[in-house]
């Protein structure tokens, strides 16, 4: 299936044809399951106000890396085990990690304004950043990667794939000349779907941004729905996508986590389940979703399809 989808893409000339909506037809949907069953609940070494668990990457299905309120980054295995840490530089919490397709972890200092790569416990710059402030940081099916931005006086946001240190362009204006993504400080987290829209977590606009590989906005979800009614607004603290081109998105302040499709429609939430303060998102190859609990510091393995 990976062969078709890489036949599929070398196949299209122009990077407006990029914009793959009915990829996910190749594969086989699956049911989402009517209650999502916890398979695993794994204590950090986070937790409480002032040592906030930010995000979890996925190394594989039974090893997580974990960034938060603290310089270190741990990894874990299952049973709540550190494998590993290291000590970054920076004096700042990490605004996020991923994990690269030969299993490099990267992350985002926006003290440094860098974003970093570490294969074993040797940590490189790749990007060293002047005027804006890395934010969201993940990796492109294509192996590229791509990092939300926001300018050091917080008025303009920008996402920008990287190819290693070589940036390949940016996305910020739409054709009128308008910004694509609002301005804002809080942490803006991004996600690269399987039909290659990207789509970027905003809490200071409370919506969630949807761009097409044309760098189009197709469409903003902004957590309305009439199956439920949030108690709190809508604020998308974190974001991922999965094998089947679902969104998923944490709201941290409503406690749930929102299931949309690829075209914006709503399907269902996660919620109770023990849930608290969902923050970090990840799904692993087998749609297996990882939740980081931003303050009781625990980490939800979640099945949540049949």
């Amino acid at each position: 299936m990976d062969q078709i989808t890489n036949d599929l893409k070398k196949s299209l000339e122009s990077n407006d044809a990029y914009c793959l909506s009915e990829l996910s037809t190749l594969f086989s949907d699956r049911a989402l399951t009517d209650g999502p069953h916890i398979n695993e609940d794994l204590n950090t070494c986070y937790g409480g106000v002032l040592n906030e668990l930010h995000n979890v990457a996925c190394l594989n299905g039974n090893e997580v890396w974990t960034s938060g309120d603290k310089d270190n980054i741990y990894l874990y295995n299952l049973k709540g085990d550190i494998l590993k840490d290291f000590q970054t530089s920076s004096t700042s919490c990490i605004q996020d990690i991923a994990v690269t397709q030969s299993g490099q972890l990267l992350y985002t200092d926006d003290n440094n304004r860098s974003v970093n790569i570490v294969s074993n416990t040797q940590i490189d710059t790749l990007i060293k950043l002047n005027e804006w402030i890395p934010h969201g940081v993940c990796i492109a099916s294509s192996g590229d990667f791509l990092v939300a931005m926001t300018s050091v006086d917080w008025d303009h946001t920008n996402v920008v794939r990287y190819s290693g240190s070589t940036e390949k362009y940016s996305i910020q204006w739409d054709d009128q000349g308008q910004p694509l993504f609002p301005a804002g400080y809080t942490t803006k987290y991004l996600k690269e779907n399987k039909n290659l829209d990207i789509c970027l977590a905003d809490p200071d606009a409370r919506a969630v941004m949807v761009v097409s590989a044309a760098r189009k906005l197709r469409f903003k979800y902004t957590g309305s729905s009439s199956s439920i009614t949030l108690k709190e607004p809508f604020y998308p603290s974190g974001i991922t996508t999965d094998n089947y081109s679902k969104i998923l998105i944490a709201d941290m302040c409503n406690q749930i986590i929102h299931i949309v499709d690829k075209n914006s429609h709503f399907l269902r939430y996660i919620k109770n389940y023990n849930l608290r303060s969902p923050r970090g998102l990840r799904v692993d190859s087998k749609d297996n979703l990882f939740v980081a609990e931003c303050y009781t510091g625990r980490i939800k393995k979640i099945q949540f399809y049949r």
